[in-house]
């Protein structure tokens, strides 16, 4: 059975600020997860241009989890088997990421996030059909709440505590009880994951485990975001960039691949098709 969730991220920065954090925490969460043997392989980093969401950034990546892989899974498949392959069409504020592991060929799990300058309490901006809105749950996370679960350990939590945390260079924090309603700057990443696992006797068990790794991904990642803004407060695109490309060439390096990162200059980007068929509602816009 396909699961729908909606997971909705508010963060005390504004939208154009996030989008300087965002990819700074994606560039050290990466290096500080990739060793010899596991972690982030980048195939592909450059610009696009579509019709389907205009110009933007396209990423293909590998995903070497080894010790990240729960062991109940491993009576299926060989844990050095369950590679994960990752495509994302990042065109800020909108953004599509595909997943798929070679080992389950049928398994599917998509990201579509759409970021506002709200606080999360937007209903449909996904602009999904009646049908899809009875099957899609809801889930607000909250970044300053501590808890943690199985997943949280095996991804590996930061010990910051937001609720006392307070940035020097922003002068914001910390985020108190009810922050979210308060806070000025604040936007929303409204990430709708969907995932579709068909194998008979392990599928549902597979969706409902990705489901909150997914949860506890999206916690670690934005609460680092805010803990880390005296490092991201005020760099810009171009050093971000320049920080990204020197941080894929390192990744590949760590892991002895010897890909070559594409070209810089802009493409013609294929989505496939079966991903355009999920995106066609974002067209509504």
């Amino acid at each position: 059975m396909v699961q729908i969730r909606e997971f909705r991220i508010s963060m005390p920065i504004s939208l154009e600020e996030y989008q300087i954090a965002q990819m700074y925490m994606v560039t050290k969460m990466q290096e500080e997860s990739t060793t010899t043997s596991e972690g982030v392989e980048v195939l592909k980093n450059r610009a696009f241009e579509n019709d389907v969401l205009g110009k933007g950034r396209y990423t293909s990546k590998v995903y070497h989890l080894k010790s990240k892989v729960p062991a109940w899974l491993t009576t299926f498949a060989p844990a050095d088997a369950l590679l994960m392959q990752e495509e994302a069409w990042n065109a800020y504020p909108r953004c599509k990421t595909v997943i798929k592991c070679p080992y389950f060929a049928s398994f599917r799990l998509t990201i579509e996030t759409i970021h506002k300058a709200d606080n999360g309490h937007s209903e449909n901006v996904h602009g999904l059909s009646k049908e899809l809105l009875k099957a899609r749950q809801v889930e607000n996370i909250n970044i300053s709440s501590a808890t943690r679960d199985y997943w949280s350990y095996l991804l590996g939590s930061s010990d910051v505590d937001l609720s006392e945390f307070r940035s020097l260079r922003a002068d914001r924090g910390p985020l108190l009880d009810g922050w979210q309603d308060k806070c000025d700057p604040v936007m929303t990443a409204y990430k709708l994951v969907t995932i579709d696992a068909p194998y008979w006797g392990f599928g549902y068990r597979l969706e409902q485990a990705l489901l909150a790794a997914e949860r506890a991904l999206f916690l670690e990642s934005h609460r680092n975001c805010f803990a880390w803004i005296d490092e991201w407060f005020g760099m810009t695109m171009d050093q971000l960039r320049e920080l990204e490309r020197q941080s894929d060439t390192s990744l590949n390096e760590k892991l002895g691949k010897a890909t070559s990162i594409a070209p810089e200059e802009a493409f013609d980007q294929k989505i496939p098709k079966d991903s355009l068929k999920s995106m066609e509602h974002l067209n509504k816009l």
